[in-house]
C-alpha cells in the first residue's frame, strides 16, 4: 500500500492543497504512475458529483477540462483545473479523481461541495423601519451563494447607506449561522452599531481674500457647524490665563478692535443654527463645494476652485473641515454681440438680456436671462411666446484679455411652430373636456410658453392633480413646422369625509356627517359604467352636512356648484339651501324653553374677467334668510320671539395667483365683498326710534364690506412667507335704524367659534393667543354675554394683520404637511368712534397643518397672547388652538 499513498502525497502537493486528485484502486489493471516521467492520456470522460444547485456541464466548461484533450498525470492540467474551479468563488471544496484508465484513455469525476446560499437575514442593533431601508440592498441577493465577496459587500453596503445619513463611526459584522429547514443554506446574522451621528464642529475656508467666510458658509446649505455659544466660556480661560500686562491692554481704551475683527470673533464662538442640519454627509459636501464654486463664478470669479479640502477628526462625534480655495482673477463683461438674430435687433436682445459692460463676468446669469428668468423677461420667453418654438442661444467666450471677456451670443431664430394636438394622459378620474376648458394652448395658436406655464398652474388649481407632478412636454416636429403638447397628470383624491358621533347625556347624540364630492358629475348619475365608485369627473362641487347637538341644536345643509354653466365659458352657478334649529334646553329635565329656526336659501353666478387681468373673477349671489324666534332669551338679537327676514345681494371681486393649492409658495390672492340689503327704512312706514326689536327687524337692513389680501413670497428653496390684512365694515343707511345686531364680528381663538350657537349670521374671525370670540365688544368676556336680551353683542368693524413664516415638511399629495411660525394681531370695534386700526391685541405662536384629501386641511397652534383682554385682570397668555379647514381670515 506504500505506493498508493505516495500517489496521493504527490498529487496532492501537485495541485498546491487546491483539492485532490486520486485513483479508483478497483480499476484493473491499476495504472502505474511515474513521478519523474508523467503519463500523457486522452481524456476520455469527464463526470461531476455533489452538485444540488449548479449546473455540472457549466462546471466542466469552467474547469477548462474538454473530452479528447491529451493531460498528463500528474500535471499542470488537473492543477489548473482545480485553480479555475475554486478561483469562481462559488464551491467550498474541490476533489478530482482519476476513476478509470483504459487503452491509453483517463477517465475524471470532478467532486464538488457547493458553498451554502443565502436564505434568510436577521439583523440586530436596528429598528425595523431602518431595516427596511436595506432591502434595496438585501432582497435581490437572497437565494444566492454565500461569497466571501458576498459578505464584504453586504457590509460595505450597509456601512455605506448609514454613513450616507451622517453615521460616519457605523461598524457592520456578518455572520453565518446554518439553516436547519433547508439543505446547504445559511442565516446572515447582520450585527450593525450605527455609533452617534457625526457632525461638524468647525468649518475652516483658506484663501478667500475677497468673500467673507460667513457668506461663503451661508452657501454651503447641507454642510453646517453645529451650534455653539461659547463667549462666555472664552473670556473666563483667558481671564485666567491673562498676564497683568495682558489685561490692561484689554481695558485699554486705545486698544482699537476693528469691525473686521468684532465679526470674526462672533463667528468663531457664535452659532445659532437651529434650523439646518449640521451632520456631515459625503455626498451633500460634495454637492456643497460646488456651490462654493458656483457663487464664485458668479461674482466673475471664473477660475475659482476648491484646491485642497479635508475632514479629519475632532473628537469621537465630531469633525473639523478644512477647505482652500483658490480665487483667481476677477472678470468684466466687455462687448457682447448678437450673430444670427433677424426678429429682434441687438438693441432690444441686450435690453432684455439685462447685462451691461464692465459687469462682473457671471455665466449663470447669462444663461439664466437667456432661458429662464423667474424674476422677468428673458430671451428666450420673448422668442418662444411669439411661436419660435426652434429657437436656441449659445454665449460663446470668443475673446480673454487682462480682467475682460467678450461674448458671442450665437442665435438660432428657426420658423414659428403651430401648435397641432393637445395630448392628455393619466386622467383616469376626470373627464377631458374638464381639462381641455382649462389649457390655454389650443390647437391651431402659435406656440406660446407663457400660455403652456399658466395652464400648468390652472390644472393644479383645479385641486384634482397633484401640482408636484403635472408634466409639460412638447412634441416638435420641426419638418412640419409643428408641436404637439403633452400633459401628464396624477389623480389625487379630492372628496372629503367628517364623521363625529357621541352620546352627550342629558343632550343625547351628538355628531357631524359630511361629505364634500369636489369632482361630482350630475351627468353620470345614469351611467353606471362612469362611477369611480361615484359618478365623478365632471368638475361639478356637492357638499351635503347634517350636524347635531342632541335637541338643543340641528342643523342640515346642501351645496352644488357648476364652474362651467353650459359647458362653453367659465361662468359657475352656485346653489345652497341649509335649515338649522336650536333650542334652549333644561339639562336636568329634557324640556324645551324656546328656540330658534333659521332657513336659508343662495343662488349665486360667477364669471372670469380679462380686466386688469385674467386673474381676476367677478362672482354676484343673493341670499334670503329667515329667522323665527320663539322665547329664545338668549337670542342677541335684542328680542326673544318674532321673525327676521334678510334679503342679501353679495358681489365680490376676487384675484388669486397662487401657484399651488396646497402649499403655495409665490403669488397673491385678493378679495373686495359687498353685502347690500334693501333700505326698507326708507318706505317702511314705522317710528324706528320706538319701534320695538321685533318689529324694527322684521326686515334686516345693512350693508357690508370685508377685504382680504393673502401674499406669498418665496424666500429661499420651499421657506415661503404669508402676508395677510383683512378687514371688515358693517354699517347702516341711516342713523334712524342704527346697525343691525346681523352679522356682526366675533374676534378671537380658532376662528371656528362655538360653530352651534353661530347661527345668527355673525363673523367668526380666528385671533390666535385669545380665547375664542374674547375680543367681542362690549362685554369681551363669553360668560358675560346672553345675560340680557336687549343687549347687542359684536363689533361693527374689526383690522387683522399676520405675517407667517411656513417650511413644508411632506408634499406627498396624500398627506401635505406643513410647520409655520406666525405673528399676529386684530382688534374688533363696538362703534366707528372707537376705531383704530392700530390699536391691537398682539401675539405670535408655532404650528402645524396637515391636509388630507379625505378629512381636508387640519391644524395645530400653540400661541401666546402678549395683551390683556378687557374685563381681565394679566394677558391672555399661551393658548392652544385646533382647526379644521382652511379660514379665509
Amino acid at each position: 500500500m506504500s505506493w498508493k499513498l505516495a500517489v496521493v502525497l504527490y498529487l496532492m502537493w501537485s495541485v498546491n492543497a487546491y483539492a485532490q486528485i486520486g485513483l479508483n484502486l478497483g480499476v484493473d489493471p491499476k495504472p502505474t504512475i511515474s513521478y519523474s516521467s508523467p503519463k500523457e492520456y486522452e481524456l476520455a470522460e469527464i463526470e461531476v458529483s455533489g452538485t444540488e444547485f449548479l449546473d455540472n456541464n457549466a462546471l466542466i466548461s469552467l474547469s477548462g477540462l474538454k473530452i479528447g484533450d491529451r493531460i498528463k498525470v500528474p500535471g499542470d492540467d488537473v492543477t489548473n483545473a482545480l485553480k479555475k474551479l475554486y478561483g469562481q468563488g462559488i464551491i467550498e471544496d474541490i476533489k478530482i479523481y482519476l476513476t478509470k484508465v483504459e487503452d491509453g484513455k483517463a477517465y475524471l469525476n470532478i467532486e464538488v461541495k457547493e458553498r451554502p446560499r443565502m436564505r434568510s437575514v436577521h439583523y440586530s442593533g436596528i429598528n425595523n423601519t431602518q431595516q427596511g431601508e436595506l432591502s434595496d440592498l438585501i432582497d435581490p441577493i437572497r437565494g444566492k451563494v454565500v461569497t466571501d465577496a458576498l459578505v464584504k459587500n453586504i457590509e460595505m453596503g450597509i456601512r455605506t447607506h448609514f454613513v450616507e445619513k451622517g453615521y460616519l463611526n457605523t461598524e457592520v459584522s456578518v455572520k453565518q449561522q446554518k439553516d436547519t429547514i433547508l439543505r446547504n443554506s445559511v442565516s446572515l446574522l447582520i450585527d450593525v452599531d450605527r455609533k452617534s451621528k457625526v457632525k461638524i464642529n468647525k468649518i475652516y475656508i483658506k484663501g478667500n481674500e475677497n468673500i467673507a467666510n460667513s457668506k461663503l458658509k451661508k452657501k454651503m446649505k447641507s454642510t453646517n457647524e453645529h451650534i455653539r455659544f461659547n463667549i462666555l466660556e472664552d473670556w473666563a480661560k483667558r481671564l485666567f490665563a491673562a498676564s497683568p500686562r495682558t489685561l490692561k491692554q484689554m481695558v485699554d481704551s486705545s486698544h482699537e478692535v476693528s469691525r473686521q475683527q468684532v465679526k470674526q470673533y462672533i463667528n468663531d464662538h457664535v452659532k445659532l443654527n437651529f434650523f439646518n442640519s449640521s451632520k456631515f454627509v459625503q455626498s451633500e459636501y460634495e454637492t456643497d463645494k460646488e456651490s462654493l464654486v458656483q457663487h464664485y463664478n458668479t461674482k466673475g470669479y471664473r477660475d475659482a476652485n476648491v484646491v485642497t479640502d479635508s475632514v479629519y477628526r475632532f473628537d469621537d462625534d465630531n469633525v473639523d473641515v478644512v477647505l482652500e480655495i483658490e480665487e483667481g482673477k476677477r472678470y468684466y463683461f466687455r462687448e457682447i454681440d448678437w450673430v444670427g438674430n433677424y426678429i429682434y435687433d441687438d438693441k432690444t436682445l441686450t435690453a432684455v438680456l439685462g447685462i451691461k459692460r464692465g459687469d462682473p463676468y457671471d455665466i449663470e446669469k447669462v444663461n439664466e436671462r437667456l432661458n429662464f428668468n423667474p424674476n422677468g423677461p428673458d430671451i428666450s420667453s420673448l422668442y418662444m411666446d411669439d411661436g419660435y418654438l426652434f429657437f436656441s442661444v449659445t454665449p460663446v467666450e470668443v475673446r480673454i484679455e487682462g480682467d475682460s471677456i467678450d461674448v458671442e451670443m450665437r442665435v438660432f431664430e428657426g420658423t414659428q411652430a403651430t401648435v397641432n394636438k393637445i395630448i392628455i394622459r393619466g386622467n383616469d378620474r376626470t373627464s377631458d373636456h374638464v381639462i381641455r376648458r382649462e389649457i390655454r394652448t389650443l390647437p391651431g395658436q402659435k406656440f406660446n410658453r407663457s400660455l403652456l406655464i399658466r395652464t400648468q398652474r390652472e390644472l393644479s388649481q383645479m385641486g384634482y392633480f397633484d401640482p408636484e407632478q403635472i408634466g409639460l412636454n412638447p412634441i416638435p416636429n420641426p419638418a412640419e413646422g409643428t408641436v404637439d403638447i403633452e400633459y401628464t397628470l396624477v389623480e389625487k383624491p379630492s372628496d372629503q369625509i367628517e364623521l363625529s358621533g357621541g352620546w352627550g347625556g342629558n343632550f343625547g347624540f351628538v355628531g357631524t356627517v359630511g361629505l364634500i364630492f369636489n369632482n361630482f358629475s350630475l351627468r353620470n348619475i345614469p351611467h353606471m359604467e362612469n362611477w369611480r365608485p361615484l359618478p365623478v369627473g365632471d368638475g361639478q362641487r356637492l357638499a351635503l352636512r347634517i350636524q347635531a347637538n342632541g335637541k338643543q341644536f340641528q342643523n342640515y345643509s346642501i351645496t352644488f356648484s357648476e364652474p362651467w354653466l353650459g359647458g362653453k365659458k367659465p361662468n359657475s352657478l352656485s346653489v345652497s339651501l341649509s335649515r338649522a334649529i336650536q333650542r334652549n334646553v333644561n339639562i336636568f329635565t329634557n324640556e324645551t324653553f324656546g328656540e330658534l329656526k333659521l332657513t336659508s336659501a343662495t343662488v349665486g353666478l360667477g364669471r372670469r374677467v380679462r380686466w386688469p387681468d385674467d386673474f381676476f373673477t367677478l362672482t354676484n349671489s343673493l341670499r334670503f334668510q329667515k329667522y323665527e324666534l320663539t322665547d329664545f332669551s338668549i337670542s342677541r338679537l335684542g328680542f326673544s320671539t318674532g321673525d327676521a327676514n334678510s334679503i342679501v345681494f353679495n358681489t365680490t371681486l376676487a384675484r388669486n395667483s397662487i401657484d399651488n393649492p396646497m402649499f403655495p409658495r409665490e403669488g397673491s390672492s385678493l378679495s373686495l365683498s359687498v353685502d347690500l340689503t334693501p333700505p326698507y327704512s326708507n318706505w317702511r312706514d314705522i317710528d324706528y326710534e320706538n319701534a320695538p326689536n321685533e318689529v324694527k327687524y322684521k326686515w334686516v337692513e345693512y350693508h357690508k364690506v370685508m377685504f382680504d389680501a393673502s401674499f406669498f413670497t418665496r424666500v429661499v428653496g420651499d421657506l415661503v412667507i404669508n402676508a395677510r390684512v383683512h378687514l371688515g365694515f358693517l354699517g347702516s343707511y341711516n342713523d334712524k335704524t342704527g346697525i343691525a345686531p346681523f352679522e356682526r364680528f366675533f374676534l378671537g381663538g380658532d376662528g371656528l367659534g362655538n360653530q352651534n350657537f353661530g347661527i345668527i349670521g355673525t363673523d367668526q374671525i380666528g385671533l390666535r393667543g385669545y380665547e375664542n370670540q374674547a375680543i367681542t365688544p362690549p362685554r369681551y368676556s363669553i360668560d358675560n354675554r346672553g345675560l340680557s336680551s336687549n343687549e347687542v353683542d359684536g363689533g361693527v368693524a374689526f383690522t387683522k394683520y399676520v405675517v407667517e413664516l411656513r417650511y413644508p415638511v411632506s408634499l406627498n399629495p396624500s398627506a401635505t404637511i406643513y410647520v409655520l411660525a406666525f405673528a399676529e394681531a386684530g382688534n374688533n370695534f363696538y362703534t366707528y368712534n372707537d376705531y383704530d386700526p392700530f390699536s391691537l391685541f398682539r401675539s405670535v405662536g408655532v404650528g402645524a397643518r396637515i391636509f388630507m384629501p379625505a378629512f381636508g386641511l387640519i391644524g395645530i397652534d400653540w400661541a401666546y397672547g402678549f395683551d390683556t383682554v378687557p374685563g381681565q385682570f394679566e394677558p391672555s397668555g399661551a393658548q392652544f388652538h385646533f382647526s379644521i379647514g382652511q379660514p379665509i381670515r
